[in-house]
C-alpha cells in the first residue's frame, strides 16, 4: 500500500524526511541555527535509505513496480522518442486502449513501439482497463508487428501489465488464441525485436508481447507466470500470503537473469524509476539503441535462429 508517494516499507524514510523538513521550518521560523542537527539527521536518512534499498524483499520489489507514480509506456515513448504516430484498432473488432503502439523515431532510427498502458486516475484506469489487454489488443499488436516487418522497421516492446483481461467477453473473443498467435508471430517476424519489462510482467498477458531477440528488465520490475496474489489465492486460498508467494515464484529481475530468462537488468535511480523518470528513460533508450545496433548487424535467418534458440534454452527437462 502506498502513502502518497511512499510505499509501506518506506514509512521510516517518510517519517525521517518529515522530521528534517519540520526542523528546517522551525529553524527559519524561530531564526535558530540548527544546521548541525539537520546535517546529522540527513546523514542518518542517507544511511537509512541505503539499508532499506540494499535488502529489499521480492514482495517489496513487486510493490515498487506498481508505484502509482512509476512511468508507463506512453511516458517512456514521450521521453525517448520523437514523431510518435499512434495506430489504432485490430481491423476486426475494436481498438483496445490497454495496448498502444505506432511508429516513432528513436534517435535517428525509425521503430515500431508497442506496449501495455495503465491509467493514473480512476477515469484513465477504467479507460485503459488497468493495463489488461483484451484479445483485440493483442491482435492490434500483431497487426503492428506485421506492419513493422513490411516496412523493415525494428520493434521495441514495453511490457507492463497485471495480466491479460480475464473477463467472459475476452474469453469469448479468443483471448488464449490471440496470445498464442502473437507468440507464434513474434518468432517469425523478420525484423529485430527488443523487449523491456518496465513494471509488471504477469503471465500470458506479458508473454503475448514478450518474445524478443533481447529481453531486458528494469531493476524493480517483475515477470512471472502469475501474480503473487494470484498464486497465494490458489495455493493458500489467501491473497494475504502474497509475500510468501513472491519468495516462491522468484519473479524479480535478479532471479530471471540468473535463470537465463532475461538478458540484462537496467538499473533504476534511487528508490525507483518514479523518482527520476528522465534518467530512467535515458537508460532504457541507451540499452535499446545498443541492442538494435547489435541485432541490426545480423542476417535475418541468423536473427530468427538465435531468437528461437534463446527461448528453447529456457527451462530444465529430462528425457526418459
Amino acid at each position: 500500500m502506498a502513502t502518497g508517494s511512499y510505499l509501506e516499507f518506506e514509512r521510516p524514510i517518510m517519517e525521517l524526511e518529515k522530521k528534517i523538513s519540520d526542523m528546517k521550518d522551525f529553524s527559519i521560523g524561530e531564526n535558530l541555527e540548527l544546521d548541525g542537527e539537520i546535517a546529522q539527521l540527513e546523514k542518518k536518512l542517507e544511511k537509512l535509505r541505503a539499508e532499506i534499498y540494499s535488502s529489499l524483499t521480492r514482495w517489496q520489489r513487486v510493490q515498487i513496480s506498481r508505484h502509482p507514480k512509476r512511468p508507463y509506456t506512453l511516458d517512456y515513448i514521450e521521453m525517448m522518442c520523437t514523431d510518435f504516430v499512434e495506430l489504432h484498432g485490430d481491423r476486426g473488432y475494436a481498438d483496445d486502449a490497454a495496448m498502444v503502439g505506432g511508429f516513432a523515431m528513436l534517435g535517428d532510427r525509425k521503430v515500431m513501439v508497442v506496449g501495455q498502458q495503465k491509467g493514473r486516475d480512476t477515469k484513465a484506469k477504467l479507460y485503459r482497463n488497468f493495463g489488461m489487454a483484451h484479445p483485440e489488443g493483442y491482435r492490434k499488436a500483431r497487426r503492428l508487428f506485421f506492419l513493422a516487418e513490411k516496412f523493415d522497421v525494428p520493434i521495441v516492446i514495453l511490457v507492463d501489465t497485471p495480466g491479460a483481461f480475464p473477463g467472459i467477453g475476452a474469453e469469448e473473443r479468443g483471448q488464449a488464441e490471440a496470445i498464442a498467435k502473437n507468440i507464434q508471430t513474434m518468432f517469425d517476424i523478420r525484423v529485430p525485436i527488443v523487449v523491456v519489462v518496465i513494471g509488471e510482467g504477469a503471465s500470458g498477458g506479458a508473454l503475448g508481447i514478450g518474445i524478443g531477440d533481447e529481453v531486458f528488465m528494469l531493476e524493480h520490475s517483475w515477470y512471472s507466470v502469475i501474480s503473487p496474489e494470484g498464486c497465494a489465492a490458489i495455493l493458500w486460498r489467501d491473497a494475504a500470503k502474497a509475500p510468501d508467494a513472491a519468495e516462491a515464484l522468484k519473479p524479480t529481475a535478479e532471479d530471471l537473469l540468473s535463470l537465463g530468462i532475461v538478458d540484462k537488468i537496467i538499473p533504476e535511480p534511487e528508490r525507483g524509476a518514479h523518482n527520476n523518470p528522465a534518467v530512467m528513460a535515458e537508460r532504457v533508450k541507451q540499452q535499446i539503441t545498443e541492442a538494435l545496433d547489435r541485432l541490426g548487424a545480423l542476417e535475418v535467418d541468423e536473427l530468427l535462429r538465435r531468437r528461437l534458440d534463446k527461448f528453447r534454452r529456457i527451462g530444465v527437462y529430462a528425457e526418459l
